[in-house]
């Protein structure tokens, strides 16, 4: 399913808001590369306060598992290169953000053939860790999950990778919640922004929901200001930027197999308000 959602993304976000050519400049830090399934051997700085603790370069997939100030906690991040990357080159870059509830590490690669999808296309494409129910939030009292992804993870991929201030950023459930939330509390970051199946209008129910599955205390998250995280709340902080907000009905679509057997006709243990589908800022 998510490599089906993300042949969608790269027409709408990609060759309109990212595709640049690559230009020589300041080589970032000289990234050891490696032979594939080896660990390379890293420097001991912190670009962005981040600690790299170890990375793994197979083709163009870079594994990072990097030490955070932030989450005060270790977190594994995956990159994809594009084909032609070489130190000293520029790029314009993608975020891809989890849904919630994995214990693993981010699933874009694994789960979506994110790397099949992206062979050819000229963009750094970034996947991070995001924890069960992290909310893609810096937590009241807890991990400080944007500051991870927006200031230490932006800067280590700008200076290690060679990543522009070309971004875009687009995600899957609580990740599309994530990337509509991220790019209407820091307008200017992103160029553009896609949600699938995302939570596009938070309640507190389900606030309480998630982070009762994660056995985190709901409170320590948002305390009463959730309408300052909520992308419906933010919609207008949108209307500069292309965003593409997309979600399935319970009945296969034409992507789907054959035999793909249809949900909506399933009770749900959770019923739920389904979110609008509407493009955010306009009418209709």
């Amino acid at each position: 399913m998510t490599r089906r959602l993300l042949v969608a993304l790269l027409p709408a976000l990609l060759l309109a808001a990212l595709t640049a050519t690559a230009c020589a400049t300041t080589p970032p830090p000289v990234v050891a590369t490696g032979s594939a399934g080896r660990t390379a051997s890293v420097p001991s700085t912190r670009p962005g306060g981040l600690a790299v603790l170890d990375e793994k370069r197979t083709g163009r997939l870079v594994r990072l598992t990097v030490d955070s100030p932030a989450l005060r906690a270790t977190a594994t991040v995956e990159l994809l290169l594009p084909a032609a990357w070489r130190p000293g080159t520029r790029w314009p870059v993608l975020y891809l953000l989890d849904g919630c509830c994995r214990r693993a590490g981010p699933a874009w690669v694994s789960d979506g053939r994110a790397d099949e999808v992206t062979e050819d296309a000229p963009v750094i494409v970034v996947m991070p860790e995001a924890g069960y129910a992290g909310f893609y939030s810096d937590w009241r009292d807890g991990p400080q999950w944007k500051t991870f992804h927006l200031t230490e993870l932006r800067r280590l991929v700008e200076e290690r990778y060679g990543a522009t201030g070309r971004r875009a950023i687009a995600g899957l459930s609580m990740g599309g919640f994530g990337a509509l939330s991220y790019a209407a509390r820091h307008p200017g970051l992103f160029r553009a922004a896609a949600s699938f199946s995302g939570l596009v209008d938070v309640s507190r129910e389900d606030v309480e929901y998630l982070t009762g599955q994660s056995g985190d205390d709901p409170g320590k998250l948002w305390g009463d200001d959730l309408a300052a995280h909520n992308p419906t709340a933010l919609v207008d902080r949108l209307r500069d930027i292309p965003v593409y907000v997309s979600c399935g009905n319970g009945e296969p679509g034409p992507l789907d197999a054959r035999n793909t057997p249809g949900t909506a006709a399933r009770p749900s243990s959770r019923p739920r308000t389904a979110p609008s589908s509407r493009r955010p800022g306009r009418r209709g």
